[in-house]
């Protein structure tokens, strides 16, 4: 069956969908997207990453009606229920991408007449339990993210740092690259964010600290609350990581990654901790009871 993408209110095929050359998405960036997944054909959290979406998009001028009304986020709900059900999908990666649509040349959003809106999925095919058993290995990015920029806190298309970042950190070994801000405190990696566990506390940067607001980040943090698991959202410095009991990774595909070290150095005894595995658990429950 040809793979089957959402296009500005249709269904086509791939082979068949077509965006303009002068979209100011394709040009200048200038556009958000969302990465979910779907588990049994259910997308795990799908009005939270449409909230994001909305805020987001209202915070960067893209202020039509399908990104900032209740009826355009019931549209595009069912637009990402309908493409996956298209490509007769169970377990899924699920993309939300929109832009400001076709505009002129120049870097002039008003010139954008309405946006542009595309949502692929494809199969998903999760790592192995034996990636979980031996967790992830980080280095500490290059580039610093810029907790000023209000890019910091929006899952844009401007993406050119996280790809270079995280394409560095792998040709030197490692899964993972993680930022620091401009202050030199702990951010979030490339694809992530980061928690880290210390005296028993969970602990991970503050969205001062330049960090995207994480749907499974907040998921997370929600159930350290159910579990009455202290957890603090604050500046942290890099040393603190490397201190860390534990660490891991959080994002919709990941679900939570244990983090056994940073730049070749073991985060406290370089394989996944108990309170990670406790909380992995834990979350795969929540999306279990969720489904059903």
């Amino acid at each position: 069956m040809a793979e089957i993408v959402y296009l500005n209110g249709q269904l086509v095929s791939r082979s068949e969908a077509r965006l303009s050359p002068f979209d100011h998405g394709f040009l200048y960036g200038y556009g958000l997207f969302e990465t979910m997944r779907a588990y049994s054909g259910h997308i795990f959290r799908l009005d939270s990453h449409l909230a994001r979406l909305r805020c987001s998009a209202e915070s960067i001028g893209l202020a039509h009606s399908i990104l900032t009304t209740d009826e355009g986020k019931q549209s595009l709900k069912a637009a990402c229920v309908a493409t996956l059900a298209a490509n007769r999908l169970k377990d899924a990666r699920i993309r939300l991408t929109v832009s400001a649509g076709e505009g002129d040349m120049t870097p002039d959003p008003a010139t954008c007449s309405s946006p542009t809106v595309l949502i692929t999925a494809r199969n998903l095919v999760p790592l192995p339990p034996e990636k979980y058993e031996a967790g992830f290995k980080a280095a500490i990015s290059f580039l610093r993210r810029n907790s000023q920029s209000p890019l910091s806190r929006l899952k844009s298309t401007c993406y050119m740092e996280n790809v270079l970042a995280r394409t560095a950190a792998r040709a030197a070994g490692y899964d993972e690259a993680i930022f620091l801000d401009e202050q030199g405190y702990l951010a979030e990696g490339s694809t992530t964010n980061v928690f880290l566990v210390s005296r028993g506390e969970l602990i991970t940067p503050c969205f001062e600290s330049g960090v995207l607001p994480g749907i499974t980040r907040d998921a997370v943090l929600e159930i350290a609350r159910t579990l009455n698991i202290k957890a603090t959202e604050r500046w942290v410095e890099p040393n603190e990581l490397i201190e860390a009991q534990e660490a891991f990774l959080t994002n919709s595909i990941l679900e939570l990654m244990p983090l056994v070290s940073v730049e070749g150095r073991p985060i406290g005894m370089g394989k996944p901790g108990k309170l990670t595995g406790d909380l992995l658990f834990a979350y795969r429950k929540l999306v279990d009871e969720t489904l059903h």
